[in-house]
């Protein structure tokens, strides 16, 4: 007989990160959509949110209030920061298991207010969190209860940066990271410096020092490598609608070469779906990964500043939120990791 379809919740239904997990849960065998939570957009159909979503078998489902939520197995959080940290542990409690798309438990407590501006509310659950970057915490994710999906830009660092901080290629401080975001890495929420007026043939940073991924990307180093390190980063906004690019720079090690980055980045990935090493040479391109669940890296040495330097791009809505949600979601579950993800980009 089959197995009973996995009863999940999308919380934040209405924003661009829960329509992309709906969009992709449509496609899982073995995922029942139960419940489509949202406090600005309940009472509307999912058809009426997410537009694109017409004709699918969920488009005449409603979304609901939050609080009336019942009868699920795996909640799913797309909520704004601070949201889920209030609305988990009941669940939690209850044995339904968790994944935050949130920052809400990717921190130390005592983070929080410097980075988030609040004091962690259920700061006892955080050590029970799991950082769910699943090509380097996989065995952690699949004995989860509560799994802290990662940001966008921390993901292609951590995965970038992490065997190469393991094998003593470059120095886990002073490193550099200059991310590129598309406009839905913003939300949906309207905001007047995300406008087309204001966006369109404009590149700007902002939130820097002080972007909450800073912090993030040092513990998932740390985490990965074993030692801790210090990141300087900067984030800008570009006109795109989707897509991460992150280029990292560091001190390369002696003997350190494009040749051997690449090799350490290739054996440490072998294998893995998602993780894309190119070519010493061949440049990442967030284009060629948009609507995948893949990440594109690349390394290099300048041999004249002994500088490395690690790029990677991702789409953001996917393999930097919704998709990596599911592929967490998977081996919490015991799926088949790839379930529902898709490797090929669309392109042009």
């Amino acid at each position: 007989m089959r197995a009973p379809a996995l009863r999940v919740a999308v919380l934040g239904a209405s924003g661009y990160s829960g329509g992309e997990i709906v969009r992709i849960l449509l496609e899982h065998p073995a995922v029942e959509i139960a419940f489509l939570g949202a406090n600005r957009s309940a009472g509307a159909t999912l058809a009426g949110v997410h537009p694109h979503l017409a004709g699918t078998r969920a488009a005449g489902l409603l979304v609901r209030p939050l609080e009336e939520m019942d009868g699920i197995d795996v909640a799913l959080f797309a909520l704004p920061h601070g949201a889920c940290a209030g609305l988990a542990p009941p669940l939690l409690e209850r044995g339904i298991r968790v994944v935050d798309l949130s920052g809400d438990f990717r921190l130390p407590a005592a983070a929080y207010p410097e980075w988030y501006g609040f004091e962690h509310p259920v700061a006892a659950w955080l050590d029970k969190a799991v950082y769910g970057l699943p090509e380097l915490f996989r065995d952690q994710v699949r004995e989860a209860v509560l799994v802290a999906n990662p940001g966008c830009y921390p993901t292609p660092v951590a995965l970038g940066l992490a065997p190469l901080l393991r094998e003593g290629l470059i120095q886990p401080d002073g490193i550099l990271v200059d991310g590129k975001s598309g406009l839905s890495g913003a939300g949906r929420k309207a905001d007047e410096g995300a406008m087309f007026a204001s966006t369109e043939e404009s590149v700007r940073p902002y939130r820097f020092p002080g972007h909450q991924h800073t912090p993030e990307m040092e513990r998932a180093l740390e985490l990965a490598a074993g030692a801790p390190t210090s990141v300087a980063f900067v984030p800008h906004l570009v006109p795109a609608v989707r897509g991460v690019l992150v280029t990292c720079y560091a001190r390369a090690t002696r003997g350190a070469t494009t040749e051997i980055l690449t090799d350490v980045l290739d054996s440490a990935y072998a294998g893995e779906p998602f993780v894309r090493v190119l070519p010493a040479g061949t440049m990442v391109d967030t284009k060629r990964v948009r609507g995948s669940n893949v990440v594109e890296l690349q390394a290099g040495v300048d041999p004249r500043t002994g500088t490395a330097v690690v790029a990677g791009a991702l789409d953001n809505l996917v393999k930097g939120a919704a998709g990596q949600a599911i592929q967490n979601l998977n081996l919490m579950a015991g799926f088949d990791e790839t379930t529902a993800l898709s490797t090929a980009g669309i392109y042009p």
